[in-house]
């Protein structure tokens, strides 16, 4: 199907050759094409101009844009989609003076949701995994990442990536799939996180890497979680298996975790609310992207990333949802922009590139997806008549997306 956007106010993330990555003070520009259109054919940008070149082009489906932003879809690089049931008593419990660590520590948290998920039926975990994502594309994420992580025994953690299998099957969405069997320790592996390491080594990943279940390695290196060894060790094991590491680190404490990632050559570190200079340094000599997840730091109370010190510093940075029942139950990416202007000091236009091209790179998919490009794929988020990009961020308690475009399917 062809689909010709017309008289579009602004058309956002323009490139008339493919950029990949944005990084330190270029990620303050993002290029604007005014009173402009774009058309799709099937799921490919195949052209995109000034509306005076626009007379004599046919499609079968013409939307008209006046008044409105053109851009390319959120890029969501971090999230937990696949999950039983909420978290609403960590939430109470949190608002009544415990920590984090404390929820963990009396039943709540990761191990909570793995003992509801452990439960729950394949067939029903599917379901309500779907309707989560289908209300993501309305708000306008067309790429995104789901983990693992709340099974925790071999045979719920396969349950969780056989579900977002079929979620990347059968849904618009460009779906990248992480193992994260590294999230925490089950009960039964109390003070034994050697053990259970073996599991991860020995039993998981033969079977993901057997049933192609994953894209990427991800492990929790927290104090309390997985130390630096047991990250080597399981990083080590999963190089084996042609997984890429995509990593949890410094969301509580930074004691290592970004170097050793940077060692792996991990495709993206994740959280960074605690971040040295030493970390900071060993990101600018690597090709590892640094993530954001804002909406954990709106809702458990803890420092935002420092943002200003990674781009400043000349390194690129993205900004992703963190989408789970613990601490960031809410997926809508356009709240994260608003957050990373609001609570980072990042400009819009840092914003909208970190949730663009960057969360693209974050994903190995920004030769494909994150910009109005010639050739790439048509995610494509379409607003309500503003006044300009810069109300996007503003207006962080509105919902100002009218259509979404996903893979050349009109949402």
């Amino acid at each position: 199907m062809s689909i010709l956007i017309t008289n579009i106010k602004e058309l956002l993330q323009v490139h008339d050759t493919n950029v990949t990555i944005v990084k330190g003070t270029n990620m303050k520009t993002l290029p604007v094409l005014k009173n402009a259109y774009l058309l799709v054919e099937n799921d490919t940008i195949v052209e995109f101009g000034p509306m005076e070149l626009c007379d004599g082009i046919e499609a079968e489906k013409v939307i008209d844009a006046k008044g409105k932003i053109v851009l390319p879809g959120w890029c969501d690089s971090h999230t937990h989609l696949v999950y039983a049931e909420d978290r609403i008593h960590d939430f109470v419990d949190r608002i009544n003076g415990l920590s984090y660590e404390e929820i963990a520590k009396k039943g709540g948290g990761i191990l909570n949701s793995a003992k509801k998920l452990q439960l729950k039926s394949e067939d029903q975990l599917y379901e309500e995994s779907l309707q989560r994502l289908n209300k993501l594309l309305k708000l306008g994420t067309g790429v995104i990442e789901i983990k693992s992580g709340y099974g925790l025994t071999i045979e719920s953690e396969l349950k969780m990536l056989r579900v977002i299998q079929r979620l990347k099957k059968e849904t618009q969405a460009f779906v990248k799939i992480s193992f994260l069997g590294a999230h925490a320790i089950p009960e039964k592996f109390k003070n034994k996180t050697s053990d259970y390491v073996d599991v991860i080594i020995n039993e998981m990943l033969p079977q993901v890497y057997e049933g192609q279940l994953a894209h990427y390695i991800d492990v929790f290196c927290e104090k309390g979680y997985f130390s630096l060894e047991d990250t080597d060790r399981i990083l080590t094991a999963a190089a084996d298996y042609n997984l890429q590491p995509k990593i949890h680190v410094n969301q509580f404490n930074a004691f290592g975790g970004v170097a050793l990632a940077v060692k792996h050559k991990a495709l993206s570190v994740d959280h960074l609310e605690q971040l040295t200079e030493a970390d900071i340094k060993v990101l600018q000599g690597s090709n590892t992207m640094p993530v954001a997840l804002p909406q954990c730091s709106f809702f458990l109370g803890i420092p935002y990333t420092n943002a200003r010190a990674i781009i400043d510093a000349g390194l690129p940075l993205a900004i992703a949802s963190d989408y789970n029942p613990g601490s960031s139950p809410s997926g809508n990416m356009n709240l994260v922009v608003s957050l990373a202007c609001i609570k980072m000091n990042m400009t819009p236009e840092e914003a909208i590139n970190a949730a663009t091209i960057n969360g693209a790179y974050a994903l190995g998919l920004s030769s494909m997806y994150g910009s109005i490009t010639r050739g790439k794929k048509a995610n494509i988020i379409i607003t309500k008549p503003v006044s300009g990009y810069q109300q996007l961020p503003y207006a962080f308690g509105e919902n100002l997306i009218d259509t979404t475009i996903i893979n050349g399917i009109v949402h």
